[in-house]
């Protein structure tokens, strides 16, 4: 990504006897003191939200929401398997789901506009993007006529099911419906793209406004089809939920980690998690990541033998530094808070580096390099 640094500045916390509401606690007192002292003109939503992963992913499609604005992605399923357009019924019938969201006063796009945002969401992933302008000439919604309706899909669906939809997105006339079909993770990322990106094109998000937001209740394990095993979300060390536990046993997929990040207007600016601190807990973890016991024993069994002597419950959070400076500055990338930042191709351009080195200077530092 454009926005990335193979350098950057982190600030890592790391605490003894505590739980994950102290080190929450804790940051939300930080970043409000030093946003009140630093840029007293902004303005914080307080207490800090918080979502779960899960209910972030379905309401914004990305587990960094910007809430400074709506458009809140939707479950149309019911309603579009209701309808006779065969694509909705298709996909329904496969398992998959339709939503959609609402893209305020935008239902006088052109055809190229709408053809660029269906483009935008097939090179996303998803098959293609179905539309629905409510025409501006209804007062509201209950005097919305199917005249008044354009789309492709209109002729497949009731006045009533276009109106249900649209009350579902909480639209009114003169809005553009925006529909994806497919399998569920995948249109919730797609329509979480788009809802970024019709965010900034129609200037939704408050300039001075901060939402700082935390994303709770990850999953602790996700299953790699590449490799054929369990990986860790986070880090191999991260706790699960207390009441999870006996889940690592029986239904590993539904295991709950103690792993929370910061976000603020889009950006992921911190992350950290409750640490593991018994050995019978983490050598079972470890046995799920793919790890045998000579292996745990090998790489692990220093520390795994420090837990057997009572290692306290510990945590932390690494917050990235650059990226708060560059909210805080009113930039878009963190190249703008960096002295020396690098190019996509990781060189700095100012001083030419990585560059060749002679004989010379590894002599120097006693380096030698050796042909295999």
């Amino acid at each position: 990504r454009t926005d990335r640094q193979p350098e950057f500045t982190q600030l890592d916390l790391e605490m003894s006897f505590i739980d994950k509401e102290d080190i929450l606690n804790l940051i939300e007192e930080l970043f409000t003191a030093m946003v009140e002292t630093i840029k007293p003109d902004l303005r914080l939503i307080k207490p800090f939200p918080r979502l779960s992963y899960a209910e972030a992913m379905e309401r914004y499609g990305t587990d960094k929401p910007d809430l400074r604005f709506g458009i809140e992605i939707r479950d149309l399923s019911d309603i579009a398997a209701e309808t006779d357009f065969s694509v909705f019924r298709s996909v329904i019938s496969q398992g998959g789901k339709v939503k959609g969201i609402c893209a305020p006063g935008c239902a006088s796009y052109t055809r190229q506009q709408l053809d660029e945002l269906n483009r935008t969401v097939q090179e996303l992933g998803a098959k293609g993007l179905t539309t629905i302008a409510l025409g501006t000439s209804a007062g509201s919604l209950n005097d919305l006529t199917i005249e008044m309706v354009k789309s492709v899909a209109a002729k497949y669906l009731t006045l009533d099911q276009i109106k249900d939809m649209a009350k579902r997105l909480e639209a009114k006339p003169g809005d553009l419906l925006l529909i994806v079909a497919g399998e569920p993770d995948l249109i919730n990322t797609v329509l979480g793209e788009l809802r970024q990106a019709m965010g900034h094109r129609l200037k939704l998000a408050e300039s001075n406004l901060f939402t700082f937001a935390y994303i709770l209740d990850f999953p602790l394990l996700r299953q790699s089809e590449e490799a054929g095993r369990w990986e860790s979300e986070h880090h191999p060390f991260t706790a699960a939920w207390d009441e999870d536990v006996p889940l690592l046993d029986t239904a590993p997929e539904t295991v709950r980690g103690k792993h929370y990040d910061l976000v603020c207007n889009g950006y992921e600016i911190g992350g950290g998690s409750i640490r593991i601190h018994t050995a019978e807990i983490q050598r079972k973890v470890f046995r799920l990541l793919g790890y045998s016991d000579e292996e745990i024993d090998d790489r692990f069994g220093h520390m795994l033998e420090a837990f057997e002597y009572g290692a306290p419950p510990h945590g932390g959070i690494a917050l990235g530094l650059d990226r708060i400076v560059m909210l805080l500055a009113g930039e878009e990338t963190i190249r703008e808070v960096i002295a020396f930042p690098k190019n996509q191709n990781a060189v700095d351009l100012t001083v030419n580096a990585p560059a060749s080195v002679t004989e010379e200077q590894l002599a120097e530092l006693h380096i030698r390099l050796r042909d295999e």
